[in-house]
């Protein structure tokens, strides 16, 4: 069975137009488990999202919660979701981090944000969802100064050999998407296939990033098989054992999934 460790449940695209298309959460995830998805982390990514998630989580019981302030929210401080974090289906603090490559919010504010961000992660001794986008340099010297918590997962992996090995030396998971299945992505590739395999995550970050041949299409959980199956192919295993691999890691990096 595959876990995908990073999902946005609560999004309306999954209705697509006239509210048909996917059949919104529950259409999305019965969808996956027929696909043989058994664990999901939907993440969120300011006060409201977050609210959303963990919403989603007390209603399904495969279902489980990070609350966080993406750095394009960063100017909203992080102050509108330190509450949210107590609650039982919360799994992780995040997607937490900084974007330069947008710049929705300021730098500073986006430091401020993600050095906050860590701190709670270390009182509730929960995991961190890292975002990082053309800003490796930034996000280690911050790491370093706040300290690493003991799981740190980098989702949606977007850097190649040299920024995953630096992710690895920190003792972080890498967590891959679909982009790891883009013709134009062999770095991403090059970093999934060095990567150990007790290091080792998939995610779909649906609805975004749908993986090669959906690429187009809305994504959705289920897709997370196809994403581990490409993988499993770059280390020559077969896509049960990365299936069986990835969700025992994803119980290693999450521990609050087994609980």
């Amino acid at each position: 069975m595959w876990t995908d460790t990073h999902c946005h449940l609560d999004e309306d695209r999954y209705r697509g137009e006239g509210g048909k298309d996917l059949g919104g959460t529950i259409g999305v995830l019965e969808n996956a488990r027929a696909a043989k998805v058994s664990r999901f982390i939907t993440v969120g990514c300011d006060a409201e999202s977050s609210r959303a998630a963990i919403a989603c989580a007390s209603q399904f019981d495969d279902v489980w919660a990070s609350v966080g302030l993406h750095p394009h929210e960063a100017v909203h401080g992080v102050d509108t979701i330190v509450d949210l974090i107590s609650s039982p289906r919360v799994v992780a603090v995040g997607e937490a981090g900084l974007d330069y490559y947008y710049e929705h919010s300021a730098r500073d504010e986006q430091k401020i944000a993600f050095a906050a961000q860590i701190q709670l992660a270390h009182q509730h001794q929960l995991p961190l969802i890292i975002h990082t986008r053309d800003a490796w340099d930034d996000t280690f010297d911050i790491l370093r100064t706040e300290g690493v918590p003991e799981q740190t997962i980098f989702h949606c992996f977007t850097g190649g050999p040299d920024e995953a090995r630096r992710c690895l030396d920190i003792g972080a998971f890498l967590s891959f998407s679909g982009i790891v299945t883009f013709k134009t992505a062999q770095d991403v590739a090059e970093a999934a296939t060095l990567c150990p395999l007790d290091r080792l995550l998939v995610e779909t970050d649906s609805p975004y990033l749908a993986p090669v041949p959906h690429r187009g299409r809305t994504n959705q959980p289920a897709n997370v098989a196809v994403v581990g199956t490409h993988i499993a192919d770059l280390k020559h295993i077969s896509p049960t054992e990365m299936a069986r691999v990835t969700t025992h890691n994803a119980c290693i990096a999450f521990p609050r999934l087994t609980s």
